[in-house]
């Protein structure tokens, strides 16, 4: 009689965890958002371990760091603005060497009774940490602080285990589908955003205005003078890199939320959000000169140095929908093509004066200034 009742306890105990299984997997083919995902499944480890504390920190690849994506307990709030190293503390640790670490009673640890009995105010009773791995890849690390549960028990670290492993296809979904999007919204030559994205950046940029009572943005359009002759002389492999440098040159000079985009052909574009004419005129000479003093493709033994025609028009002052902004902005760039080339026209203003080429350098493409032999 008691090996039925065993029995039928334990068997209920799988049920329950098959159904876990099932909820989790329900979750990873219903939505493709990350933090959805997550919370399902942190949510079904939580009602299995019943820990007091419990954390996931994820991996931050620009700066090899690990940061709390999700905090539950005791100083949640605290730990969600903190960062932690790689090979440093547990998590860190656990992080870089892709090992679990499960103490099931600090106290009786040699290793982690010393760190308890010195900061007694977090409380640590018993601890797992399990990497989140794909492919031979750390991707975050799931923390739980005193389980109610045996940890040190098969079961337990298999089922432990077994979410990780659906946290890290949930990851690694949410991460393909950013690089697609990047993709879709990216320009293969240059690297900077598509028109795609800048019709689509523009039309939050016009919401948000007409929300906030009217904020300004400003839009620079500007193509490379006499672009077409690059092509002609030394090939389209070269004019595409050329491109390439001029598309990394426009990224080093824009302002922090600023986008840059390649608009097509030779044709650049930045929107500047949240930025009025005087200051958007600014970032435009700052381009201008920028465009001026760079010398292009010296590792093809070019040193090539180039002018452009600029443009720039300002919302709402000088158009009130994404079509007439685009419009103003590739007026003014055109009144330029069609007069002195290599200058800024401000809608609303004309041409900016002072802003004529050092000597011997007109609007077009030209070799070193010095007169020096290409290097």
């Amino acid at each position: 009689m008691a090996n039925k009742f065993s029995f039928q306890v334990i068997e209920s105990r799988q049920m329950d965890h098959l159904k876990v299984f099932h909820d989790v997997a329900r979750a990873l083919t219903s939505t493709l958002e990350l933090e959805t995902i997550l919370l399902a499944i942190m949510d079904k480890m939580a009602g299995f371990f019943g820990p007091e504390r419990w954390s996931l920190l994820m991996v931050d690849e620009n700066t090899n760091e690990l940061y709390y994506e999700i905090a539950v307990g005791e100083q949640a709030e605290r730990l969600k603005g903190l960062r932690v190293k790689m090979g440093e503390s547990v998590a860190g640790w656990v992080a870089e060497t892709g090992n679990p670490l499960v103490v099931p009673d600090v106290m009786l640890d040699p290793h982690w009774s010393e760190f308890a009995r010195k900061h007694p105010e977090l409380r640590i009773n018993s601890m797992a940490c399990v990497p989140i791995r794909s492919n031979g890849k750390t991707l975050g690390v799931l923390q739980i602080l005193n389980s109610k549960l045996d940890l040190m028990s098969e079961y337990s670290i298999s089922f432990l285990r077994i979410l990780c492993d659906y946290a890290a296809i949930a990851i690694q979904n949410a991460n393909s589908m950013k690089l697609i999007h990047l993709l879709s919204i990216t320009d293969d030559c240059t690297g900077l955003f598509n028109a795609r994205h800048l019709y689509s950046l523009m039309e939050e940029c016009v919401l948000r205005s007409k929300a906030s009572g009217g904020e300004e943005f400003s839009l620079l359009f500007f193509d490379l003078d006499r672009f077409k002759s690059v092509n002609d002389k030394h090939g389209h492999l070269v004019g595409s890199r050329l491109l390439a440098e001029v598309g990394e040159m426009i990224r080093q000079r824009i302002g922090r939320g600023c986008s840059a985009f390649r608009y097509g052909g030779d044709e650049f574009v930045v929107l500047m959000p949240g930025t009025g004419k005087d200051e958007a005129v600014g970032l435009a000479k700052k381009l201008f000169t920028g465009l001026q003093e760079t010398r292009f493709l010296e590792s093809e033994a070019l040193s090539l140095r180039l002018t452009g025609s600029f443009g720039l028009a300002t919302f709402p002052e000088d158009g009130k929908s994404v079509h007439e902004m685009l419009q103003a902005a590739d007026a003014m760039m055109y009144e330029v093509k069609k007069t002195t080339r290599n200058n800024l026209a401000v809608m609303g203003v004309g041409l900016m004066p002072g802003m004529s080429p050092p000597a011997g350098l007109v609007g077009g493409m030209h070799p070193p200034m010095d007169g020096a032999r290409p290097s």
